[in-house]
């Protein structure tokens, strides 16, 4: 039943969207035609239920302009506008399912970690500041930590994979954990406050991924090979991308911390990237790719 809902949101979201404005008669005869009406309009009172649930569990606001008694998503919170774009791209791929059946056995989608278990009582957790007890299984250990005490703090979506950062209370450290390696976990009636000095949007942004990093921002230029350039433009490995084009490559200049998941992530390009600073990053890159020869030896 949550998931048909979470569906009839994205649908009346991504609807919205499309029409820019949109008037009542406009949404029924939409609504109409969608899968989830069988010929009848959106009743009212269900409508406005929707509205109401988008923007308390999305904070998307649905806003009305009595002027023209037409409906429009709200441009009052920027900060949605990224859980917005992932509504619109779950409608997508929810709407081509939906209408493609007959054609099943002609699309195929990549198998990912599932969180469906975890991710509902994590947002609950996150709208009521309630503490999280979890048994948490890390790929580096056989058995899993037991009774985590976490304070959450956001949700991260990076590779396809939902993860959850908070205050883990018996190291007192911000941590970060995949959803989809939690064992078991439970929600609290124990409240907590996040502190006035943490910056959600700030822990990643000079980092790559979801692995925070305390060390220093460094400039990182990459050469890149014309070809590979046309990637890296389409989908930009960090926020601070600058690009610089040159005969048959371009340099790729970066503000970021330094990590191991950024030169693996590097290393999977092949030679079509060559790091041209800082050196300490050469020097990362060389000392892998040389261990990885030397497994060929």
């Amino acid at each position: 039943m949550a998931r048909n809902l979470l569906s009839r949101y994205i649908w009346l979201v991504d609807t919205i969207r499309r029409y820019g404005t949109i008037t009542r008669r406009q949404l029924d005869e939409a609504w109409k035609r969608s899968i989830y009406s069988d010929g009848a309009p959106l009743p009212r009172r269900t409508f406005y239920n929707y509205r109401a649930a988008i923007e308390e569990l999305f904070n998307i606001t649905i806003a009305f302009n009595p002027a023209d008694n037409t409906y429009s998503i709200g441009d009052d919170n920027p900060a949605a506008e990224g859980i917005t774009d992932w509504l619109l791209n779950s409608a997508a791929m929810t709407n081509l399912l939906s209408d493609s059946r007959d054609v099943a056995d002609k699309i195929f989608l990549e198998e990912v970690p599932s969180a469906r278990e975890y991710l509902p009582p994590m947002v609950r957790a996150l709208k009521e500041h309630r503490t999280v007890v979890m048994d948490y299984q890390p790929y580096t250990r056989r058995t899993p930590h037991r009774d985590i005490v976490l304070h959450p703090y956001f949700l991260k979506i990076f590779r396809q994979r939902w993860y959850i950062t908070g205050l883990n209370t018996a190291e007192d450290k911000v941590k970060t954990y995949a959803l989809d390696r939690i064992v078991s976990m439970r929600v609290t009636d124990d409240s907590y406050t996040i502190p006035d000095y943490f910056d959600a949007p700030a822990y990643f942004r000079d980092s790559y991924g979801i692995v925070f990093n305390q060390g220093e921002v460094k400039e990182v230029i990459l050469r890149v090979d014309a070809r590979r350039a046309k990637y890296f433009r389409a989908l930009p490995l960090h926020h601070t991308q600058q690009e610089t084009v040159s005969d048959g490559y371009s340099l790729f200049t970066y503000r970021i911390k330094i990590s191991e998941d950024f030169v693996q992530e590097l290393l999977s390009y092949g030679p079509s990237v060559t790091v041209v600073r800082p050196p300490e990053l050469r020097a990362m890159v060389t000392t892998s790719l040389r261990a990885s020869l030397a497994n060929y030896d």
